[in-house]
């Protein structure tokens, strides 16, 4: 066999599986955003348009988050959380209002003791969904029924959707990847 014919079979055959390496890591790649992220992969799908741009904007994400010194809680200080938020949801019955308003202000509290940058939502959310994909959601829901509850336009039944969806957060920020705290 010439080398004109050995190169016509063999460089569709190497680009051939070059396309096959490169498909089966952006499959990879996807599966492993989207176990990763969650809810806030097929969220992120729908803000920019295209799977895509939403794998690029979340593995930047990662790049992000890997940049923060994201630290663990000292046992003192995870008490000391545990009790301001029993001392805020007690305060629920009386003036749900102010404790919605007061659980946003503790969650905000304890991302910034945990490393996290706490002076832009959006940038919030987007760092807290690296780690928390899964519970982001509820941070975004309780911090629209605050902002609600500011202008006084939030019901009751807000207002306690709001307390459970900031818990939710809060017990997986204050787990710290141990066991979870019981809030009641």
């Amino acid at each position: 066999m010439s080398t004109g014919t050995l190169l016509a079979i063999i460089l569709p055959v190497v680009a051939v599986v070059a396309v096959l390496a490169a498909l089966g890591w952006y499959t990879v790649r996807r599966r492993r955003l989207q176990a990763r992220f969650g809810p806030e992969y097929e969220r992120t799908v729908e803000d920019t348009g295209s799977r895509g741009a939403a794998d690029r904007e979340l593995s930047a994400r990662e790049k992000r988050h890997d940049a923060l010194d994201i630290r663990p809680l000292s046992s003192g200080v995870r008490d000391r959380y545990a009790q301001d938020w029993q001392k805020v949801q007690g305060d629920f019955v009386d003036h749900p209002e102010e404790a919605v308003h007061e659980a946003d202000l503790l969650v905000a509290s304890l991302m910034r003791e945990r490393g996290y940058p706490t002076d832009n939502l959006a940038q919030k959310l987007q760092d807290l969904s690296v780690e928390h994909g899964r519970t982001v959601e509820h941070y975004r829901a309780a911090h629209d029924v605050n902002e609600r509850s500011l202008q006084h336009r939030a019901n009751t039944e807000q207002l306690r959707g709001a307390m459970v969806h900031y818990r939710a957060l809060f017990d997986e920020l204050l787990s710290d990847g141990g066991p979870r705290q019981a809030h009641t």
